[in-house]
């Protein structure tokens, strides 16, 4: 193929690979822009009105979808003796745990956790902390959060010994056997302005924000401009 004064002339395997690289390239491209909508709608969810609706919890929930960042509230109360420290909580640099305390729901045997927040690990692992906190019957108020599936775990879990107990990641079929109740299949977090809760410096996104994936999408398709140059050069050769 004459483009100008260059003879484009291609062999097939070079074509066919480069085809698949391109298009490889595209769909990662492609595939962090939808990741940066994704969380855009995630941080729209969790910047919803105050004064919004609010979702009374019952014990007959059974699916969590479509209530990420939903403002939540529910009337029972707390088991202080089965709670659970969600371990290798970082905040500001400090390690730490995130505490979770089942909240059984009024008039059934059903619970959901009730993420109180994050506390500092202390002088040493060896001593637990003392999280009591009163049984009496209550409304407790927060947002709903589904935990990631894929957790970074440090290492296998701890044998339990004695509550509470230290969690990498939040199972929710096997703390129900360990608790030996139902739990919803969601977390709950604690309102700041709700009692009995520890820091709460809840962040819709945990890791960073949709900028960084449309950064990532530039460089794919960056990437994916630089082989058809690449690919065009090296087929190419001037004709005298």
């Amino acid at each position: 193929m004459q483009i100008g004064s260059l003879d484009f002339s291609p062999s097939r395997w070079p074509t066919l690979v480069t085809l698949v690289v391109f298009g490889f390239l595209l769909s990662l491209g492609f595939w962090q822009l939808d990741r940066a909508e994704q969380k855009r709608e995630i941080i729209k969810n969790y910047q919803v009105d105050k004064d919004g609706a609010v979702i009374r919890l019952d014990a007959g929930l059974k699916s969590a979808a479509g209530l990420e960042y939903q403002r939540a509230t529910s009337v029972g109360r707390y088991d202080s003796a089965h709670q659970l420290l969600l371990d290798n909580r970082i905040h500001e640099g400090q390690a730490g745990y995130q505490v979770l305390t089942p909240f059984i729901l009024r008039n059934s045997e059903v619970a959901v956790l009730v993420n109180r927040g994050w506390m500092p690990l202390g002088e040493s692992r060896d001593q637990l902390p003392d999280l009591a906190v009163g049984e009496a019957q209550r409304t407790v108020l927060g947002r709903l959060k589904t935990p990631p599936e894929e957790v970074f775990m440090l290492g296998e879990e701890e044998l339990r010994q004695r509550w509470p107990y230290r969690i990498q990641r939040i199972q929710f079929q096997a703390l129900s056997d360990e608790l030996q109740r139902t739990l919803l299949p969601v977390v709950l977090l604690l309102e700041n302005e709700e009692p009995d809760g520890y820091l709460r410096d809840w962040q819709p996104l945990a890791g960073f924000g949709p900028e960084r994936n449309v950064g990532y999408a530039v460089q794919w398709f960056g990437l994916a401009v630089a082989l058809l140059i690449i690919y065009f050069t090296v087929n190419s050769r001037k004709v005298d």
